[in-house]
């Protein structure tokens, strides 16, 4: 049965785009934090287990960095992208399944992926606007309404 969806279409691009894990139940607090913080509407998706952990130099992972890439050189040529923005969040699968990390040195290491994998794409696509965020589950205590994801910038 066909399904005609009532948003507006807009043709427009907006040179940027997003790698992030492909973790259903943190893609819409992604959306939240791409469209309104950081104001990247209709910013293309590069969505992978583990984000930017394949493009970290991991040989876990070697596989999906060369796909990645390739992605990546085509939507900067084609798309005309100018800004990546690169968010790991806190328990991926990833690392705890495919990388056997866990806390504390899990998030230690996804940081330092953030900076690694930062530095790789500049290196592949000669872009300068590359930014990093660390999602974490927050408990929001002014609101009591239970936890939050909380974007952090890390340093790239």
């Amino acid at each position: 049965m066909p399904y005609d969806s009532r948003l507006p279409y807009d043709a427009d691009r907006i040179r940027a785009a997003a790698v992030y894990c492909s973790d259903g139940r943190v893609g819409e607090h992604f959306d939240d934090f791409l469209q309104n913080a950081l104001g990247l509407p209709r910013y293309d998706r590069v969505a992978l287990p583990g984000g930017p952990a394949c493009l970290a130099g991991h040989p876990e992972a070697h596989l999906e960095e060369q796909g990645v890439v390739d992605e990546l050189e085509f939507l900067v040529k084609v798309h005309g992208l100018q800004r990546i923005v690169l968010i790991a969040h806190q328990s991926c699968a990833f690392y705890g399944t495919r990388m056997k990390l866990t806390e504390p040195r899990l998030e230690l290491v996804q940081m330092a992926d953030l900076v690694r994998a930062a530095a790789f794409v500049h290196r592949v696509t000669g872009l300068e606007r590359i930014d990093a965020f660390f999602a974490r589950l927050v408990h929001d205590e002014q609101s009591g309404a239970g936890p939050v994801i909380r974007f952090e910038q890390v340093r790239v």
